[in-house]
């Protein structure tokens, strides 16, 4: 298959106008300074499971903006919902009514949840989470696994600029999935342990995907139970999108507390932490908020969103999808001669080539070479795929990853 791209004149016309104004042009993960050549930075639309740069090419999209599309972009339920509510109003001088509702929705359909606040993102979330579990211990020390992502503050950034000893001086560390390990770090913080935080898989950049065993799993709730430590699940990346009632649910372990994200809303931001009981008190003596945590558009979007996920077949269409892509890419992989390793949920793939080097170096080609072809993967993070993925969508993007292996194989020999 040809190039589909057309020329980037409006892409390079808008980096550069950014490099005058932003810091670097760009920050955070969505800076694609780093990334293959053919990664536009901008886009303008995005519509089902299709999105458009600004020079007006089209990809099958599998990013789904990081994360937080999973219906689809432009759901008509959500966008009906959200226009609903506009109407009447978004930001108030106080929370609009859809604020009790999706919170009475949430303890609905999340089995551990007593009670539920909403915030703007992850980080909230996950910091909520983490300052609930030491004021309702009254105890300091909070457990991590090493490498492990939980948002972009001091506490837990994965980049050291500007973040002081003293802004980590009471987290431990233990290695994801294993269990002598974590007892070791538990017994280093003693008395003083407040809270162990956990993402359900080990999702970590520029290596395979990890799923959680279900003996971790059930260690951390086991160890939580016996020292009185808070169990915290952070979900903002896979909430949702594997079990809409939190994503160890299948391994039978529920969290003391939640963070959730990305998926919540359809691509509105909106954040959550649900908790039990025992952690209401907590919750309600400390102070977090924001200026836009209370906007009455998002929480509709969210209740739009999670209504579907529990009453259509949502979730099993993107499990669906997700296995369709797996299998094709292991068919064109093993057909071009290469070895590759695709693992965590299906419905966030990872792929990485075997013989790889440090730098990914295959991947980053391959999937470059995909991106001039209409189809939006990432070389070193995990993709998402979206309930709006249908099989044609995951056939047509086969025929244009096979065409990238095929180039790969020619220009590496």
């Amino acid at each position: 298959m040809t190039q589909v791209l057309a020329a980037r004149t409006a892409d390079a016309a808008l980096r550069a106008r950014a490099g005058s104004v932003i810091p670097g042009g760009m920050y955070g993960h969505m800076n694609v300074a780093g990334m293959p050549d053919a990664f536009p930075q901008f886009f303008t639309a995005g519509e089902g499971s299709r999105l458009w740069d600004a020079d007006g090419n089209e990809y099958i999209d599998f990013m789904c903006g990081w994360g937080p599309v999973v219906l689809g972009r432009k759901d008509p339920a959500v966008e009906a919902a959200v226009r609903a509510q506009l109407d009447t109003g978004d930001l108030l001088d106080g929370p609009s009514p859809v604020m009790v509702d999706l919170a009475e929705l949430l303890v609905e359909v999340v089995p551990h949840a007593d009670w539920a606040m909403l915030a703007k993102n992850g980080t909230d979330a996950t910091t909520a989470c983490v300052t609930i579990a030491r004021a309702s211990t009254g105890r300091r020390k909070i457990l991590i696994a090493t490498g492990g992502y939980h948002g972009a503050i001091p506490w837990c950034t994965p980049r050291a600029g500007g973040v002081l000893p003293e802004d980590r001086a009471h987290l431990g560390y233990f290695e994801y999935n294993d269990v002598a390990s974590l007892e070791a770090a538990v017994a280093e913080a003693g008395n003083d342990l407040a809270g162990i935080i956990i993402a359900p898989v080990r999702q970590e950049l520029a290596r395979d995907q990890e799923m959680a065993t279900v003996e971790f799993a059930r260690a951390i709730r086991t160890i939580c139970d016996r020292t009185g430590a808070v169990m915290i699940l952070d979900d903002v990346r896979c909430g949702f999108r594997l079990d809409l009632g939190g994503s160890w649910e299948p391994l039978g372990v529920q969290p003391d507390l939640a963070a959730w994200s990305k998926a919540i809303a359809n691509g509105y931001s909106l954040a959550a932490i649900t908790g039990r009981d025992s952690l209401r008190q907590g919750a309600t003596g400390i102070y977090i908020t924001g200026s836009f945590w209370y906007s009455a558009v998002s929480m509709a979007a969210s209740i739009a969103t999670l209504t579907q996920l529990r009453d259509t077949d949502a979730l099993a269409r993107m499990a669906d999808a997700g296995r369709r892509l797996r299998d094709g890419l292991a068919i064109q992989a093993a057909a071009h001669g290469f070895a590759v390793r695709q693992t965590g949920p299906v419905q966030m793939p990872l792929m990485r080539f075997a013989d790889d080097t440090a730098d990914s170096t295959l991947a980053r080609i391959w999937t470059n070479e995909a991106v001039k072809r209409g189809v939006y993967l990432h070389p070193v993070h995990n993709w998402f795929v979206s309930a709006a993925h249908t099989p044609e969508d995951v056939d047509q993007a086969l025929e244009r990853t096979d065409d990238a292996f095929a180039e790969l194989s020619r220009l590496v020999g």
